[in-house]
């Protein structure tokens, strides 16, 4: 089916019924939205644990016609949702062909146009803007000016048109103007000055700015949407409260509810398709502790809140394990990849820089809180699968006077030879289904694992210069230990 190009072809295709070109983007939306519903579609690609909770406001605000603000800490998906609402858009749009404004060809808005439309009538080029050029973003900051959001008038462009300053046609328009039809999308609202502010609702509510003195009309048709940290919403700037009136809706997000959600989105994000061949194998355990470190961050006294922590820490942690696992592997010539917890623990890097600390947490330092939130992880999702008394064998080795001491650079063949000598440790490993004549790497990873859930839970210890050992026991367990044993041989 061949485009119309002009106005007259428009009026006799299935855009010139005045249902659809009298349309505004927000019945738009609205439509398409009821469209989706009606046929069970999947509304928000990528979107992972919102379903019961965020996207059910996000379906009423549009149902509604509002413009939204979402609320919410750092990487809880903001943008990546406003981004989404471009799936509500229809495929294409006609518009006056040149327009900065994208005027619709029926009843355009610009003095430009509507002179066009006056010379040529029906004659009058028209073209097609597709759904993705529909979304304008900005990003608040402070130096942004009213010339940047709504427009201002070039000087130079009036010289070589010979017009006069105060004509129309010398504007340059703003951002706000150039997403009329479409979605224009606001981050960090607070951020943006109080006048800036003013003037994005004047246009919003009456239609009407003065660029340089002069008024200007301009009835622009477009849903707005913003983001801001809750936080910073009443904290570090403030929304007028006209502009805050105008939004229709507040919505709140939030991070994942529960692991599960939690590692569904890391692996959605993070580069792991890095070996199609599938040398990469990342245990259950592994990403479970991944995770697990960003729920402890965001429970922990030592960090502080208010910023949040950002799920972009569990996916960079993942990253970096497996790159280290990687390094390991390339190391050793081994061709198959399985990351251990010692990786995690190489993998400080990512996290230090994630999380801000509050005052109890700067005097201990960032590494030695990132070290224990690794620590807690790991005795969370080790009790999960075991019960530590399972392992009273493995703790007596350690009793005994064992030790065991693994670098993250040794290979599976040489961890497995030190492994295998603490008796029942193997065959305990066979529950997360390593097995040696399956998989050696996986088997010396499930083993690491335990060790390090015995260490997170207090069994054993472990130190930089010995690695796993027994716990030191003080002089008063030693003292009650054996008055213990004392009675319990005189009660036999």
């Amino acid at each position: 089916m061949n485009k119309p190009k002009t106005l007259g072809e428009l009026k006799n295709s299935v855009w010139g019924t005045p249902e659809i070109w009298r349309r505004t983007v927000k019945d738009e939306m609205r439509a398409n939205l009821v469209r989706k519903l009606e046929s069970n579609e999947l509304l928000f690609s990528g979107i992972v644990g919102y379903e019961d909770t965020v996207i059910p406001q996000i379906v009423n605000a549009i149902l509604s016609r509002h413009n939204m603000i979402l609320l919410g800490l750092r990487g809880q998906a903001k943008s990546r949702i406003l981004r989404n609402l471009t799936s509500l858009l229809d495929d294409e749009l006609p518009v006056m062909a040149g327009c900065e404004i994208n005027d619709n060809p029926f009843s355009p808005l610009c003095r430009a146009c509507r002179s066009a439309l006056e010379e040529r009538g029906d004659g009058v080029a028209v073209s097609f803007l597709p759904r993705t050029d529909r979304y304008v973003e900005k990003l608040a900051t402070p130096d942004v000016t009213i010339a940047d959001m709504i427009g201002d008038v070039d000087p130079i462009r009036a010289a070589r048109s010979g017009l006069h300053l105060s004509d129309e046609l010398t504007i340059h328009y703003g951002l706000l103007p150039r997403s009329n039809r479409g979605i224009f999308a606001i981050n960090e609202l607070p951020d943006l000055a109080g006048k800036i502010q003013v003037g994005l609702f004047n246009i919003l509510q009456e239609g009407d700015v003065q660029i340089k003195g002069y008024p200007i009309r301009l009835l622009l048709d477009l849903v707005m949407v913003f983001t801001a940290n809750p936080e910073d919403y009443t904290a570090r700037g403030k929304i007028i409260t006209p502009l805050k009136d105008r939004i229709g809706s507040e919505i709140r997000t939030h991070y994942p509810a529960e692991l599960e959600q939690g590692i569904r989105i890391t692996e959605q994000e993070a580069w792991l398709s890095r070996h199609p061949d599938e040398r990469l194998m990342i245990p259950k355990y592994i990403k479970e502790v991944v995770e697990a470190i960003a729920f402890q961050a965001r429970e922990d006294k030592k960090v502080d809140k208010r910023s949040g922590v950002s799920q972009r820490l569990p996916i960079s942690v993942l990253e970096n394990v497996v790159s280290n696992a990687e390094r390991r592997a390339i190391l050793n010539k081994e061709r198959k990849i399985v990351p251990r917890i010692c990786d995690i623990y190489a993998a400080l890097p990512s996290m230090t820089g994630k999380i801000e600390l509050e005052y109890e947490g700067e005097l201990k330092g960032a590494d030695k809180v990132a070290q224990e939130l690794v620590r807690n992880a790991v005795g969370l999702v080790f009790s999960h699968y075991f019960d530590p008394i399972d392992f009273q064998q493995i703790v007596n080795w350690f009793d005994l006077g064992g030790t065991l001491k693994v670098s993250e650079e040794t290979s599976s063949q040489e961890c497995f030879t030190q492994l295998r000598v603490i008796q029942g440790l193997p065959e305990k490993a066979a529950v997360l289904g390593a097995k040696k004549k399956d998989d050696l790497a996986l088997l010396v990873s499930a083993c690491e694992f335990i060790l390090d859930g015995l260490y997170a839970l207090r069994k054993i210890s472990r130190s930089e210069g010995k690695g796993y050992l027994a716990v030191e026991k003080k002089r008063s367990e030693v003292y009650f230990d054996d008055q213990a044993g004392r009675a319990k041989k005189s009660y036999n």
